[in-house]
Parts: C-alpha cells; structure tokens; sequence
C-alpha cells in the first residue's frame, strides 16, 4: 500500500486567553490579509492585534477560554482517516495557531507518505484562505526538502456529500418549525471585501454555487437569503450583511433559520457571533424565532464527501477542483487553477 498523507488546512485559534494577540497578529501580518511590505505590515499587525486584543479576549472568554477549532478538526480527522483507512493519515496544519504547517510537514516527512493530498476545511476557494494555507504549506514543505508527489484540492463548493449535510441540519429545524410562523433561510458566510473580490477572487461565486445547490436540494420551495457576516475594520464588505438580514426579517415578522454554509466547524463565528450575537440582534428586532442550524463538522455525508475528493485526488499533482482542473469562469484571475481547461 502507496502511504498516503491527507493535510487537512483550517484557520486556527487561540488555545488560551493569553494566545489570543499573538493570535491576531499571526493573521494580520499574513500578506494575503494585509496586503503590504513587511516592514509596514509588520507594525502595523501588532497596533491592530493590541487594538482588537481586549474585544477578542471577551469573544473567547465566551467560550470559555479558547477556541474550540482544533479540537473539531482533530475529530474531522480521526473520522476521515476512519472512512479511508489504513493506507491514509490526516494531519493537521492551521494557518495562524499551532499545529501550523511546519508541524504537520514535518510530521508527514516522518511517518514516511509517499503521495501527499492537501484538503482545505474551506469548501469554497479564496486567496485569503485556501491560497494562504497553500503558500503556507509549500513554504514549510520547501524548507525541510519534503518532495513528495502532491495534490492539492482548491474547493468543492458543490460536493454532494457537503451539501446533503448542509440541507439534512435545515430539514432538521424545517421539521420542528411552527406552522403559525413565517419563515426566512439565511445561508450565512464569512465576509470578505468588495475589494478582494473585485480583484478576481471565486470566493463570492462559488458561495453562490454552494447556495444554489442547498436550495435545489431543499426544493427551491422556500425564501432563502444568501447572506455574509464577520466584518471587520471600514472597507466595504461583500453584501447583504446576516445582521442587516435578521433585522429585515425581524421588520416583516418573519422568523429566522440561519445555516453556515461557508464554516464546517464550530468556533467563535459561530458559537457567538451568530449564537449569542446575532440571537440577541434577532430579539431585539422582533424576530419571532430564531434558530441557528449546527455546522456539518464530522457529519457522516461530509466526512463520505472528503474522502471522495481525496481518492479522486490521487495520481495527480498540481491544483485542482473536484475531478476537474478548473471550476470557476476565466474572468476570475485569482482562481489558482490557471487557464481553465
């Protein structure tokens, strides 16, 4: 049996109070977030990363000390390496906190893979993620001499196993749904600015895939918003915003079903901005129920799809979507699958 490595990239967080500025400032002085010289980003990381550092803290002590991020990844794991069995590993590299991909190159290198299948936990490709993950791994994989035959999966925002799990939690909260009250679906997403996405970035087009996706799977029967959340600082984000949302269904007395379709774990975007935040948006606006749907985190659909993509993935080597070389129109420049094929 050829070893295979599966590298599973996800965002990363704070594994305690006094992690969360050195945190931020892993994340801000990431040049695909900050878009600068290092000798500008560099300070310029700490001053928003000391700035922000008390807020963050309260999101976390809201969670009770630390993200919950990795914790959900490792489980995403152990139920992937579960599904492909014994010829597979996953390993785990994070983008901003520990275990970040310096560890997990160097732990591939010393179990030994032959083949290496890189897997964002991002469905849906954006340079400010997956590519950075990317440019990441390749850096930590170059330093150590890691050569090893490699694919990398930039996206699957239509896999079927991803979006049954998506619609299964819906239909979930669709089945305990008063009859008596009017219903509006918020398929929420991370934010991203306008700016980015005016670059050429897929991110906001495949979004719509996954969306459009869910909605067939769910019938096309209901009012479903596609909507982003998480804004940070005072660039223009991508639109409509999931708080603006709530309070537009609050206003035409309409309650809400909000479902991320964009996060596949549970962290501090969800557990409090939508739970505890956004719940509070939605009282306060009149929203007569609110119901926020649990992200596919190890769902058995989910984990079935991730094993899919990674034994579609290998024999190839490069970038590239589910059994294609390129999803996206050619007018987006920042895909990273090159000249569609």
């Amino acid at each position: 049996m050829t070893r295979c490595a599966v590298v599973l990239f996800n965002l990363g967080g704070p594994d305690g109070l006094s992690s969360v500025e050195p945190f931020l400032f892993n994340l801000f002085n990431d040049p695909a977030i900050i878009a600068l010289p290092r000798l500008l980003r560099w300070p310029l990381a700490r001053l928003i990363a000391r700035r922000r550092g008390d807020v963050a803290r309260d999101i976390y002590a809201r969670m009770g000390g630390s993200s919950p991020l990795l914790a959900n990844t490792k489980a995403q794991a152990q139920a992937l390496e579960a599904e492909l069995g014994g010829e597979y590993r996953a390993f785990i590299a994070m983008r901003y906190w520990p275990p970040q991909s310096e560890e997990a190159a160097a732990a591939v290198k010393e179990w030994g893979a032959e083949e290496i299948v890189l897997l964002p936990l991002y469905p849906q490709y954006s340079s400010t993620t997956t590519g950075s993950s990317l440019a990441a791994w390749h850096a930590a994989a170059a330093k150590i001499g890691l050569a090893v035959p490699t694919r990398a999966l930039c996206c699957y925002p239509d896999a079927a196993g991803f979006i049954a799990a998506i619609a299964q939690r819906i239909e979930a909260a669709l089945a305990q749904w008063p009859a008596s009250v009017p219903l509006r679906i918020l398929l929420s997403a991370h934010g991203l600015p306008q700016r980015t996405v005016a670059k050429g970035d897929p991110y906001r087009w495949q979004i719509e895939m996954t969306a459009a996706a869910v909605a067939k799977r769910l019938g096309d029967k209901h009012d479903i918003v596609v909507c982003y959340q998480s804004r940070v600082g005072p660039l223009k984000w991508l639109e409509p915003a999931t708080d603006a949302e709530i309070r537009r269904a609050g206003a035409e007395g309409k309650g809400v079903i909000v479902a991320p379709i964009a996060f596949v774990s549970e962290h501090s975007e969800t557990l409090v901005e939508l739970d505890l935040d956004y719940g509070k948006v939605a009282r306060e606006a009149g929203v007569p129920r609110y119901v926020r749907v649990p992200t596919v985190s190890d769902a058995v659909p989910f984990i079935a799809a991730l094993a899919d993509l990674v034994r579609g993935a290998r024999g190839s080597r490069g970038i590239g979507s589910a059994g294609e070389t390129r999803l996206c129109p050619t007018g987006l420049a920042l895909c990273p699958c090159g000249a569609a094929a």
